[in-house]
């Protein structure tokens, strides 16, 4: 019965060429745009069960908690689960590609299948993108997903009583499984009657490499950004944690924006995303992840600003200089 529901979706899938990757990211794009606007705009006159939901760590809400919305809300601290989720994920894709480019074989069958299932069906997906620049794009993200894993459970610094809404954690598992699964969806070797192509450097184009180089810059970037907010809450000598209290960073990217670890996050799907030109999808996540972070820190901003009386007045929410 089970086999029989799984052929009767796909065939649906097929037939109306359901693209299940982009319809996730084109809901998530219209939630954080409504949402996060309304937020910014008029939060005052918005119901407490909303500003509640949307609201996390430093900038949670204040005001008077909605009863149900207390219950699904989870530590901040589990932010730390969907990047070991991640972390498997990426190196798995990682080995399929590396899997079928070494042995110049299509992907296994279960793999198409998937893949056929949740980006547009059997009868749609097409090859976009060379396996040699997929190979690249996976080789980045997975760079990302594995620091962030080692960052998460064992670097960061998670107040004990800082939560968010079970949607937000809900929300990392998701982002991360489309996002990997869109490195494979139109790729040579992972479309039906293609096959990958010769492991090669020699394609990459001058604007390639420059993606890759400024994806690693911001990477490293974003790791040092992570450390500064890391080291606030250590002593200086002992490295022991002092305290769990949000304090005022002030070196290096800082210096000129409120979240530069956010502003990093958007350079870097940048690059993925301009890897990847024809793939519509990359488009969509790329709109999610500048959405979503440019939300958080307006957001992350605006609480500095009001809880800081010496917060730098020259200092951006995101992008230096401009925003």
């Amino acid at each position: 019965m089970v086999l029989s529901l799984i052929g009767s979706l796909e065939e649906l899938i097929d037939q109306y060429k359901i693209n299940v990757i982009q319809l996730i990211f084109i809901i998530f794009i219209v939630t954080i745009v409504i949402l996060g606007s309304l937020m910014t705009l008029v939060e005052p006159h918005l119901p407490n069960s909303i500003r509640q939901s949307f609201r996390y760590g430093k900038h949670s809400f204040k005001g008077e908690s909605d009863a149900l919305v207390n219950h699904l809300e989870v530590p901040k601290a589990w932010f730390s689960h969907f990047y070991v989720f991640a972390f498997g994920w990426s190196l798995l894709s990682l080995y399929f590609i590396v899997n079928a480019i070494s042995t110049q074989n299509v992907a296994p069958e279960f793999v198409l299948r998937f893949l056929d299932f949740m980006c547009g069906g059997r009868s749609h997906r097409q090859v976009q993108v060379d396996s040699n620049t997929a190979l690249l794009a996976t080789l980045l993200l997975s760079l990302q997903c594995v620091r962030r894993f080692y960052e998460t459970n064992f670097v960061q610094i998670f107040s004990k009583r800082s939560k968010m809404n079970l949607s937000h954690y809900a929300v990392g598992y998701v982002h991360y499984f489309g996002a990997i699964v869109s490195l494979l969806a139109n790729t040579a070797g992972f479309v039906r009657d293609s096959k990958p192509d010769p492991l090669t450097l020699s394609n990459v184009t001058p604007l390639q490499a420059s993606y890759i180089l400024i994806f690693l810059f911001s990477w490293y970037q974003q790791y040092t950004s992570n450390m500064v907010l890391v080291n606030l809450r250590k002593n200086a000598k002992t490295g022991a944690v002092k305290t769990e209290e949000h304090l005022l960073p002030t070196s290096g990217w800082f210096n000129l924006i409120s979240s530069p670890h956010m502003f990093f996050e958007v350079v870097m799907y940048y690059c993925l995303a301009d890897l990847f030109t024809p793939i519509r999808t990359w488009k969509l996540i790329f709109i999610w992840v500048a959405s979503n972070q440019t939300i958080n820190a307006l957001l992350t901003h605006q609480w500095y600003k009001a809880n800081f009386k010496e917060y730098p007045e020259q200092r951006h929410a995101i992008i230096p200089w401009l925003l």
